[in-house]
């Protein structure tokens, strides 16, 4: 049995800079890392071989979120090959397929979340 529980965080001012900053880097970080997968590395271990030094150095976050954000990735491309293949975007040959092939996933710049 899960039980999911919805928090609110009341960040002082510092807190809630530093939050959206480490947000918004790990966001660049990850849309940076989907670039990768155009490598046509499409499993997870092998990402991280190729991105984790990069993302570490250029965006400077904490290991655990270094290694969250490549697996962020991975799995989002994991998720649109198994939508492809079971025909949820369309046939092959539609405009909706091929918007969703054409364009790499990016994350989102800001969030909508009052921090």
């Amino acid at each position: 049995m899960k039980v999911v529980m919805q928090v609110r965080l009341l960040p002082t001012p510092e807190q809630a800079a530093a939050l959206k900053a480490t947000l918004q880097a790990c966001n660049e970080a990850a849309t940076w890392a989907a670039v990768s997968l155009s490598k046509n590395v499409n499993k997870n271990f092998p990402l991280r071989k190729l991105t984790y030094n990069e993302v570490k150095t250029r965006w400077g976050p904490g290991s655990q979120a270094a290694q969250h954000v490549i697996k962020k990735t991975s799995d989002a491309y994991a998720t649109l090959r198994a939508n492809l293949k079971a025909g949820n975007l369309g046939k092959s040959g539609s405009q909706r397929y091929r918007r969703a092939v054409e364009k790499p996933i990016v994350s989102r710049r800001e969030h909508r979340h009052d921090i």
